[in-house]
């Protein structure tokens, strides 16, 4: 009829094909999507690697001052009382029942006289100390061994010996070596078989000069009453002040003022303001990073979809509604945005993981960061890709082909 004109249907696309034209958009056009996807990558790495190198950081430094005793407390009786204060023989276990402690040791002076030899004036004892030690005192005080072994269940019962650092040169025994003849010393007239030399204990100097022996051998041997003298304990650092609190009453509770307790390492004190200044930092870093890396993604997936008018005229005069060109362009720049952001994952977790090994740092993947510079990186290519897709599709076909 005069005046009609024919309508081009319209086609429907499943969701499933909306989805294949969108990669088939990327398929075709392989060495854009590649420079797109790796624009988007490079985003997403600058904000892995900016978050994770300060982290690596941060944890080399924190490793650095734990290991100078912040979570560490040190509980005795007060020196020169009268009667002296004992501490219980179940010590140990008692401050283990404090809820933050991790673990506790202890160590006893038996009194005891050490000698390299019985030829020895008696008299004569090098200014060293014998304590009894429990087996995990080296965990507790973050000590090692430089020669030999530490005590353990089987030797720590016979009449063995483990030499502190300064102990061990002060008798003349700077290492042991490997299949010889072990070397003795005389402890009260009582020979013990040297079985280890202990490194420099920083966190416990006074070990540095002294000679271990094991708790049930300095009963059995040197007459000990089992009474420990020292109280290591290690505690969650949150928690440190309160368990300095309490562990003087836990230890005695008739005599409590009588107890001595370490105060907090100041290394604690400076790792907390540490811990602060790097939050704030990783706070700063992270943002500038995902503002950087959405200014990149936005820029490619606007220049991706808007240099492609022609096509869009092409396919609206075909017949296809302006839904089916937001759906195609919405799923290339989702896809796209999902390729940069596996790809910037994984070039900045290997940046930071090279770089964190190549200072001798422990390699610290902020798996948070990833997770949310991947889904960043959706999120931004979609918003992206909103704009273009909505004002392509508004086109007339004429429009849209005169423009491409």
């Amino acid at each position: 009829m005069t005046g009609h004109h024919t309508r081009i249907p319209k086609t429907r696309i499943s969701p499933l094909d909306m989805l294949h034209l969108g990669f088939l958009g990327i398929r075709t056009r392989k060495a854009r999507a590649v420079l797109s996807a790796l624009g988007i990558s490079i985003g997403i790495a600058t904000l892995i690697a900016v978050i994770g190198i300060p982290a690596s950081s941060q944890r080399a430094l924190m490793n650095e001052l734990s290991a100078m005793g912040t979570n560490m407390l040190r509980a005795q009786p007060v020196p020169d009382q009268q009667p002296p204060v004992l501490l219980p023989e179940d010590s140990v276990g008692m401050a283990e029942r404090i809820g933050p402690v991790t673990q506790a040791s202890a160590v006893a002076n038996t009194h005891a006289l050490v000698r390299r030899s019985d030829r020895v004036d008696e008299n004569d004892a090098s200014g060293l100390t014998v304590l009894a030690s429990k087996l995990n005192l080296l965990d507790t005080v973050n000590g090692t061994v430089h020669s030999g072994r530490f005590l353990d269940p089987t030797t720590q019962k016979f009449p063995t010996a483990v030499l502190g650092y300064e102990a061990a040169a002060r008798l003349g025994l700077a290492s042991l070596t490997s299949g010889g003849q072990a070397p003795q010393v005389n402890i009260d007239k009582r020979w013990f078989t040297v079985i280890g030399i202990l490194a420099p204990v920083p966190l416990a100097p006074d070990l540095d000069r002294s000679v271990l022996v094991g708790w049930d051998a300095a009963r059995s041997e040197l007459g000990f009453g089992g009474h420990p003298t020292v109280v290591y304990v290690q505690a969650r650092e949150s928690a440190l002040e309160d368990v300095r609190a309490v562990l003087g009453p836990t230890l005695s509770p008739q005599t409590p003022g009588l107890v001595q307790v370490s105060r907090p390492s100041d290394a604690l004190a400076a790792k907390r303001v540490t811990e602060s200044a790097f939050s704030s930092l990783f706070l700063g870093l992270a943002g500038v990073a995902l503002l950087v890396g959405g200014i990149g993604v936005a820029n490619t997936m606007v220049i991706s979809v808007l240099e492609r008018r022609r096509e869009i005229g092409l396919r609206r005069a075909l017949g296809a509604s302006r839904g089916q060109i937001r759906g195609q362009f919405m799923s290339e720049s989702i896809a796209l945005s999902g390729l940069g952001g596996i790809m910037g994952a994984a070039l900045g977790m290997a940046a930071t993981a090279a770089f964190a090994l190549s200072q001798d740092w422990p390699a610290v993947i902020p798996f948070t960061s990833v997770a949310a510079g991947f889904g960043g990186a959706v999120l931004v290519g979609v918003a992206a890709g909103l704009y273009p897709s909505v004002r392509a599709s508004c086109l007339t076909p004429v429009e849209a082909l005169a423009g491409g």
